[in-house]
């Protein structure tokens, strides 16, 4: 019956994996549902303290990777601390826009650096600044969000691996 468990949350937490696409905490549902499962097993070890520990910490790694990359590309491309901050809202809400793109997966990764574009162009121009530095800010601002999201994704991976490996063994 333990396969049965293992297999079932492996499954779940890979369509988690794919919702960190779509800005949903998928990382940190994952560790919740391995820990849910190894409370409602009493007697049956399938995690130990160790392996959740590792997986939050992993999660919260993700987290800030996509937080402060996300925020550095547009730092790095002359952003004000108003156009990073429009960058971080506008790539939560193009992601949620993008998601229905017909481009499958793609639209929302699409709509989030899009988001972040126009979050951080409208944040520079209304802090005065020039049309094209601001766009320069906006093209950094993209750029980060599409390796903050990729860098997130690649932790995410880890942590289905790791839960997975953890789950079987």
């Amino acid at each position: 019956m333990v396969y049965v468990y293992a297999v079932s949350l492996t499954a779940i937490n890979l369509v988690l994996w794919f919702s960190i696409l779509f800005n949903l905490p998928g990382a940190w549902l994952m560790i919740l549902f391995a820990a849910v499962l190894e409370w409602w097993l009493p007697g049956e070890s399938m995690f130990s303290w160790t392996v959740l520990s590792v997986g939050a910490a992993l999660a919260m790694l993700g987290e800030i990777l996509e937080f402060v990359l996300g925020a550095t590309g547009a730092r790095q491309a002359g952003a004000s601390k108003r156009a990073a901050a429009l960058a971080i809202a506008g790539g939560v809400i193009g992601a949620i826009l993008g998601t229905p793109l017909p481009v499958p997966i793609a639209g929302t990764l699409i709509g989030a650096c899009l988001g972040a574009f126009a979050g951080s162009l409208i944040g520079d121009l209304w802090a005065g600044r020039p049309l094209f530095r601001s766009v320069a800010a906006g093209q950094g601002a993209a750029v980060g969000r599409f390796w903050g999201t990729a860098a997130k994704m690649a932790v995410g991976g880890v942590i289905v691996i790791l839960l997975g490996i953890a789950a079987f063994i």
